[in-house]
């Protein structure tokens, strides 16, 4: 499946300093990406929450951030303001671009390509939505927001516990050294023909919510935040809500 990333935000990172500005700032190790390599992460505020979901690519001695449309704007400004005093110049890019979707876990590891595609689909396309959903992968503003850690989300995978210092590393290395993360991003097929609108709690409640879903032929998928006490796969919980609990199944992400 070929999806359209053509109004994604891509940016172009110069400068003499492009290999230390963006290692300090983000999760990404990008010290250690080959030329024609590419890695998820986060920019995060000093606390350690999410405040942006990057893809960071090496191209020569440039490197390329993107992030989905919504991020674009609150990414640029995030760049430019830590940029104070470092010698490193942003260059929008524009025109088409891409990514290859062969399964779920693809949607994190395809690189995006400059250029169109035949075929290309947007992301409101069901058939990339429920694509999107199998592989937990995230929706700023929907699926993981200024209120989350990185190490709650699918974005935990690719944190990199041997780099160097960054903005928001301190709260997340404690997490990580203490192994008490509260919650985590789980995927939940439901036994429902029915979407479940976003924030629809877990029963009992305080077990946690759910943020994305599509129907899926005679099912429903999810994405849920759910408490540590219940987020094992292949569990069963309860989604809250109507005249009767709908059961659901945990999957771990990608599905």
């Amino acid at each position: 499946m070929i999806i359209d990333r053509s109004r994604w935000g891509r940016l172009r990172v110069t400068g003499s300093d492009r290999v230390r500005f963006l290692q300090g700032l983000t999760t990404v190790n990008v010290e250690a990406l080959a030329d024609g390599a590419h890695g998820w992460g986060a920019i995060l505020s000093p606390k350690g929450r999410v405040l942006s979901v990057i893809d960071v690519a090496r191209a020569g001695d440039a490197f390329v951030v993107a992030c989905e449309p919504v991020l674009a704007e609150p990414t640029r400004t995030l760049l430019e303001r830590y940029a104070v005093m470092d010698d490193v110049l942003f260059e929008p890019i524009t025109g088409p671009a891409h990514q290859a979707w062969d399964d779920p876990a693809s949607a994190w590891t395809a690189p995006i390509v400059e250029g169109a595609a035949p075929g290309a689909r947007d992301d409101a396309d069901p058939a990339v939505e429920i694509l999107r959903i199998r592989a937990g992968f995230l929706r700023y503003g929907v699926d993981v927001d200024e209120d989350h850690f990185p190490f709650e989300t699918p974005l935990a995978r690719f944190l990199d516990y041997q780099k160097g210092c960054y903005v928001g590393q301190e709260p997340v290395f404690r997490v990580h050294a203490q192994g008490n993360a509260a919650r985590a991003l789980r995927g939940l097929l439901i036994e429902s023909t029915a979407p479940i609108a976003a924030g629809t709690a877990i029963a009992p409640p305080g077990k946690g919510q759910v943020t994305s879903s599509i129907v899926d032929g005679g099912v429903t998928r999810a994405l849920a935040y759910l408490h540590r006490t219940c987020w094992e796969p292949g569990r069963t919980v309860e989604i809250a809500g109507g005249a009767a609990a709908i059961r659901a199944t945990i999957h771990e992400l990608p599905w």
